[in-house]
């Protein structure tokens, strides 16, 4: 490429999806409609919680900024990945490939940080409940919110910003959208601090996040088996469990997605895969497993809806 043309009038190609034209349509169907369940399920969460001043409380506003994460991140992919897919063209501006690059990490790394201020805030109320007022009183619980999402910003604009003005010798995208690898690897210079800083940062923030998540629940299990409550006991087993596994999976996919653009071996198809997954799966299980499955969340929906169905009906 000419090493003078602007980027910002670049348009790059993302990587091919070998789709029979026979499944297009049905797969165009089918995304289009996890989508608008993702957006129908998370926006039902997010207004239950705003709309009930019961739920104005510390754990249900820390899972507010879960949905409104969770919407990024999928709005990041699926629209234009379904646009792509029925339209079958595959250029993307400089600017857009940016953008969505930036908003992919920015969900990565503000489910992290979610998760970890979530199980802090289970561990103060389960571990130390009469000290529970004070620490997550609103103000420190607003300091708390403003470092999640100013960290997640400043975490994933500085990573971007080092392939910023930097000159590509490919067009060609090695992944089906847009993120901080696939992009290095258009760039003609060197790439290691992109690289040391990129890998750096991801996993001390993961080891940063999993110390906090198992720190608190280790604490939170410990608790309830010494208080000798077996429904105590089993609700934190279940709580705890599946928060684990979640953020299990998640961590999981996310590191393969990324880590496998340093090996040529891998497989696009499986890496691919796992990257979308990340931004499908998540924001859909995460409303049903921390808001539509807590008992306290359910009997707020049920009223919302029954409200609206009666005020319609009268």
């Amino acid at each position: 490429m000419d090493s003078n043309m602007s980027i910002y009038s670049t348009l790059f190609i993302l990587e091919a999806v070998d789709i029979s034209p026979t499944y297009i349509l049905p797969l165009f169907f089918f995304g289009t409609l996890t989508y608008c369940a993702i957006m129908f399920f998370n926006i039902t969460l997010l207004l239950t919680i705003a709309l009930n001043q019961k739920l104005h409380k510390p754990m249900y506003i820390l899972l507010f900024n879960m949905p409104v994460n969770d919407m990024v991140g999928a709005s990041a992919l699926l629209p234009h990945m379904m646009s792509t897919l029925l339209s079958q063209n595959r250029s993307i501006t400089h600017s857009a490939c940016c953008l969505q690059a930036f908003l992919i990490h920015f969900y990565g790394t503000g489910s992290l940080l979610i998760l970890g201020a979530m199980a802090y805030d289970r561990y103060i109320a389960i571990c130390c409940p009469l000290k529970y007022n004070t620490v997550m009183s609103p103000n420190k619980l607003l300091k708390i919110i403003l470092t999640v999402w100013t960290t997640d910003a400043a975490v994933v604009g500085s990573i971007l910003a080092l392939n910023y003005r930097q000159e590509f010798c490919t067009t060609s995208i090695a992944d089906t959208f847009c993120n901080n690898p696939s992009l290095m690897k258009l760039i003609c210079g060197d790439t290691r601090l992109n690289n040391y800083y990129g890998l750096s940062t991801t996993i001390l923030l993961n080891c940063l996040v999993l110390f906090i998540i198992f720190f608190t629940y280790i604490h939170i299990l410990v608790t309830c088996v010494s208080k000798r409550q077996s429904d105590a006991k089993t609700k934190a087993i279940q709580t705890c469990g599946t928060h684990l596994v979640i953020y299990l999976c998640f961590v999981f996919s996310a590191l393969f997605a990324l880590i496998s653009h340093r090996f040529d071996n891998v497989s696009r198809y499986v890496r691919g895969l796992f990257g979308a997954s990340v931004m499908i799966f998540p924001p859909f299980l995460n409303p049903i497993i921390y808001g539509l499955k807590t008992k306290e969340i359910q009997q707020n929906i049920q009223v919302f809806f029954c409200k609206r169905y009666f005020n319609h009906n009268k």
